[in-house]
């Protein structure tokens, strides 16, 4: 088992900050080289603070703004224009970042791309579902509408 100091979200594991074990092979092929994690060490401490800090001044302000920012993206779709060849096949696949730029071009808010989780990829034209992570206890579903360019 490994000790790792993780530097990104991970999904099931733990928030930036979090001190977690984790199996060998997981933290060798996957976390270290990601850049989601690092090697816990007793220097490492100082870097925990850092972190939480970095995290707590990204995070929404208040719980009033990051739920009433909830609401207007559970009521607004979000559309994306893509380039798409026949029968709407997308060249490539919609990215959190994309997802993040249309959010802010509706005007809606803006949202950081790594609190962006899709479920499955999304490479076809039509309506996808996606979820945002506004702070540790409120999470907010998106629809994109994924729209062929022309």
């Amino acid at each position: 088992m490994s000790k790792l100091i993780l530097t990104h979200e991970v999904t099931g594991l733990g928030t930036p900050g979090d001190i977690v074990e984790v199996k060998n092979g997981f933290a060798r092929n996957y976390l270290v080289p990601q850049g989601l994690a690092v090697a816990w060490s007793r220097g490492g401490e100082k870097q925990i603070e850092q972190i939480k800090a970095a995290r707590s001044a990204r995070e929404h302000a208040t719980v009033e703004e990051a739920k009433d920012l909830k609401l207007k993206l559970e009521a607004t779709k979000v559309k994306l224009t893509i380039k798409a060849g026949k029968e709407g096949r997308l060249f490539g696949s919609v990215k959190n970042a994309d997802i993040a730029d249309a959010v802010a071009a509706a005007g809606i808010g803006t949202v950081d791309k790594r609190k962006i989780e899709i479920t499955s990829p999304i490479k076809v034209t039509g309506e996808h579902e996606a979820t945002v992570r506004l702070r540790d206890d409120l999470v907010a579903t998106i629809t994109i509408q994924v729209v062929a360019a022309k």
